[in-house]
């Protein structure tokens, strides 16, 4: 398989405190990997230095580097705004913008200039929600609030708002938390058909979910990553006693 990240001896810090230490990881093309551990054992710290999302907070200093496609992530030509478009994000809570469904889709391609016309923005918009499984629920209602859906639903249009700048690798933190059992087997499901076109990355407390999702999974524990190999491995035979302890609910 081709490795799109390549994580190398990656260290962040929050002024003094480490969050992450010596993190390692080659992320492979179009799979899902899943980030797994305890809370604040640097799971999602770690997935929000893919987009550079730990940018915008003033105390963190990140060391190591970060391969795209071989290319160093935070390399003196690299635009954060143009990596975010490559590289998307879903977040714990869904978040849609308070604009309509259409809108919210919408928004995304404008910016980037990558409808020359509104027969085209109206393509993408539809593409989108079909590729997130929602263009049958929503299609007669595209000028409601995005935010008068139901939960699952609004996070189906986060994804299909990742979806329209044409990513090349989704980030997940925890998307089913807020989410009732049904919701999630949806948004499961939407994974699973995605991640044929997609590099995903899941932050996810549930191992349930893990093992049902992922190709990979990767156990992160105080800030380090214990053990990364096939999920059916980790799950079943892991190497390390810490995984074992922590998959077997031990800790956690």
């Amino acid at each position: 398989m081709s490795i799109k990240f390549k994580a190398e001896k990656v260290d962040v810090f929050y002024n003094e405190k480490q969050a992450i230490n010596n993190i390692s990881l080659n992320i492979e093309k179009n799979m899902i990997t899943a980030l797994i551990g305890p809370s604040g054992c640097g799971k999602s710290t770690f997935l929000r230095c893919l987009n550079r999302m730990n940018d915008v907070i003033d105390s963190c200093k990140i060391t190591g580097n970060i391969l795209l496609d071989n290319e160093d992530i935070y390399g003196p030509n690299i635009d954060p705004v143009d990596l975010r478009a490559r590289v998307g994000m879903v977040f714990q809570k869904p978040n849609p913008f308070p604009k309509t469904i259409f809108e919210n889709i919408a928004y995304g391609p404008r910016i980037h200039g990558l409808a020359s016309n509104n027969k085209e923005l109206r393509e993408i918009v539809f593409n989108s929600l079909e590729k997130a499984g929602l263009i049958d629920e929503v299609k007669d209602r595209l000028d409601d609030q995005a935010t008068g859906l139901s939960g699952g639903q609004q996070q189906r249009v986060c994804i299909a708002r990742a979806i329209a700048v044409s990513p090349e690798v989704i980030l997940m933190d925890e998307p089913c938390s807020a989410l009732d059992p049904i919701a999630t087997a949806k948004i499961e499901e939407l994974m699973n058909e995605i991640s044929q076109s997609y590099t995903i990355v899941i932050v996810t407390h549930s191992m349930q979910q893990a093992a049902r999702v992922s190709k990979k999974t990767a156990f992160f524990h105080l800030g380090e990553l214990i053990e990364y190999g096939d999920t059916d491995k980790i799950f079943t035979k892991p190497k390390n006693q810490k995984t074992l302890d922590y998959i077997t609910g031990r800790f956690g």
